[in-house]
């Protein structure tokens, strides 16, 4: 018998496929989209360059063609989608760069095309905590009582020290800020982590998701480091030849991790998912469902799951 309350499979772990059928009694997809968004971290805002490990599609590689409108992004993955599962229902995800960063005018535009379109639920806005004018938090607050929203926050690591090296450009004392203020609005907020950043260790990595414990957050993706090409992290690999994380030591990670997280927090994502055309390292990253896989082997392994240890 599966120990983990927050399961209808053999998961271990709350996984986002579980609380969308829970909570929208049907198959829930997200449709990552892509606005034609920049970045603080690119423009000279906060900084030049954006984070090391960006590709050139800012973290977008899934999503549409900025030159498409939003509709056609939309309805081409959505089609696909329609054949497995008619019935689906969507959230609109805007994925590529920083998807708060504009005036509110243009976000109202961007955010609320795509909630007009058929059987969108909700929205999804990956952004950066520096990136979110007081204008916007009362925007979003107003959206949160129309429809289903979630806040993704970049937060990659809580070592200050990692954060420099790879050019985040905000401190950890910003990120906490704002989850608190959209929590103070009832906003729900993902946060994004990365595994075997350059120089951490495994109490680094655990060391993250005890500090996010503490905090009100309701998800998080998990992403293992991808070194990609023509990025400023692969000059450092080359250059330096930091360790990469093995598969197994990846999964021992993450199975540590989900063991501190508390149960009710949501697990979006618990590996990378790069493309194979841009990938320098790790190549095992390309056989996401073997990771997936090795991840519930070794739960059971351990006789473990989600939150064994949150307390």
């Amino acid at each position: 018998m599966n120990p983990f309350k927050y399961s209808n499979t053999n998961k271990r772990y709350h996984t986002l496929d579980y609380y969308y059928k829970n909570k929208f009694h049907s198959k829930v997809f997200k449709v990552s989209l892509n606005a034609g968004f920049t970045c603080p971290n690119i423009d000279g805002t906060v900084g030049y360059g954006g984070c090391i490990y960006c590709s050139k599609s800012g973290s977008g590689e899934f999503a549409g063609k900025k030159e498409d409108s939003l509709k056609k992004q939309f309805d081409e993955i959505k089609n696909m989608m329609l054949n497995k599962w008619p019935h689906a229902k969507y959230i609109g995800y805007f994925q590529a760069r920083t998807n708060t960063y504009a005036d509110v005018n243009t976000l109202k535009s961007l955010y609320e095309t795509v909630l007009s379109f058929d059987n969108v639920i909700g929205l999804n806005i990956a952004t950066r905590p520096d990136a979110i004018s007081e204008e916007c938090l009362d925007y979003l607050e107003e959206l949160n009582k129309k429809t289903y929203l979630t806040i993704e926050l970049g937060l990659q690591t809580t070592n200050e020290k990692t954060a420099k090296l790879i050019n985040r450009c905000h401190s950890l004392s910003c990120f906490e800020d704002m989850v608190k203020k959209l929590r103070k609005r009832n906003i729900d907020v993902v946060v994004h982590i990365i595994n075997g950043l350059p120089y951490e260790t495994k109490e680094d990595m655990l060391n993250t998701i005890k500090y996010l414990n503490k905090l009100d957050i309701q998800g998080i993706k998990i992403h293992m480091l991808s070194i990609l090409k023509d990025t400023p992290l692969e000059k450092l690999y080359q250059e330096k030849h930091f360790k990469v994380l093995s598969k197994e030591e990846y999964i021992d990670i993450v199975v540590s991790q989900l063991e501190y997280l508390r149960p009710e927090i949501v697990i979006h994502r618990i590996t990378g998912d790069p493309k194979l055309d841009d990938l320098v390292e790790p190549n095992w990253l390309v056989k996401k469902f073997c990771v997936l896989n090795d991840i519930d082997k070794e739960m059971v392994k351990r006789n473990t799951y989600q939150g064994i240890k949150a307390n």
